[in-house]
């Protein structure tokens, strides 16, 4: 059966900590200038419906730091124009080996995965983020040298990565407390959802970003109008005007806290120039593990004799 990754609830405890430590391993050796040829000859598709600068390059550069080769597939490929999703996904994947997607909507990554034959890989959708989401928590596990215990404050939206972030936090141990207008928290219905590995936990959302972030490990924020918003643009600038990342919102978090931001930012809006520049910053070494963290991802996927742990 083909393994695909469309969300972190693809993969268990046990699965997750594998990928992550990859992750770790690979991203030691290349470091060290030590490009082990882990995917010698194994081939990446690239679909794009959204622009990217993160996920594009980290793909791109990940497979060809793992001996392998990407191809990045415009509009002139003509998905979901030229022919149907099943005879698009069953020539693609006789010819590559493992696709990654980066949707406008969720449906379309499910159907792809339906038909293809290859492993396929969210890249982003309206729904989830998981790439983000693993970046995210090698970064905080880097930092603080563990992940149970530990809290991250989302401070803003509701949004897909959030998502993401408190299904693999939930998995691995880590609080996630949301400070979010209550128009655009999540509702119960995908609370159940996100939650659905431990239905017992309790999600904290409240309307006072200073009490989610009191005492958090990681302080996390998003653009406040995400690619698809910009006609809220102006009403959402109003709504999250008290939900800005600054200096003293960030004095309120663990002193040793770090800022996280899933990029790009808009600087002045949703975080200030003092926090993104401050040493507590995270966001460039964030934006860097997206590459080591899909690493592991796609040898976990195409390289079955390592998958299991060495320990």
């Amino acid at each position: 059966m083909t393994r695909h990754f469309l969300s972190i609830d693809d993969v268990s405890v046990v699965e997750l900590n594998r990928i992550l430590e990859l992750a770790e391993q690979i991203k030691t050796e290349t470091k060290a200038g030590n490009r082990k040829p882990y995917l010698a000859g194994k081939v990446l598709a690239l679909i794009f419906e959204k622009q990217s600068l993160r996920t594009r390059v980290s793909f791109e550069s990940g497979m060809t730091h793992l001996g392998g080769s990407s191809q990045f597939l415009g509009a002139d490929v003509g998905f979901g124009k030229r022919e149907s999703t099943k005879d698009f996904a069953g020539v693609l994947s006789s010819m590559v080996d493992v696709i990654a997607f980066r949707a406008k909507k969720h449906e379309s990554v499910v159907e792809l995965a339906k038909y293809s034959s290859c492993p396929v890989i969210n890249a982003l959708t309206d729904k989830s983020h998981p790439c983000q989401a693993l970046a995210d928590i090698l970064t905080v596990k880097e930092k603080f040298g563990k992940l149970r215990g530990l809290k991250i404050a989302w401070i803003g939206d509701a949004n897909n990565v959030a998502a993401s972030l408190i299904k693999a936090s939930l998995k691995l141990g880590v609080e996630v407390v949301l400070g979010t207008p209550e128009k655009y928290q999540f509702d119960e219905e995908t609370i159940k959802e996100l939650t659905a590995f431990d239905p017992k936990y309790k999600l904290v959302m409240t309307t006072d970003p200073k009490e989610a972030v009191k005492g958090a490990h990681a302080v996390y924020t998003d653009v406040w109008a995400s690619m698809g918003q910009e006609a809220e643009e102006e009403q959402r600038k109003k709504d999250f005007a008290d939900y800005q990342v600054n200096a003293k919102l960030m004095a309120e978090a663990d002193k040793n806290a770090i800022f996280l931001h899933c990029l790009p930012a808009k600087r002045g809006q949703e975080v200030t120039d003092e926090v993104m520049d401050s040493p507590q910053s995270a966001i460039v070494h964030q934006a860097e593990n997206r590459m080591h963290a899909q690493k592991g991802l796609l040898v976990w996927l195409l390289n079955p004799s390592i998958m299991e742990s060495s320990s």
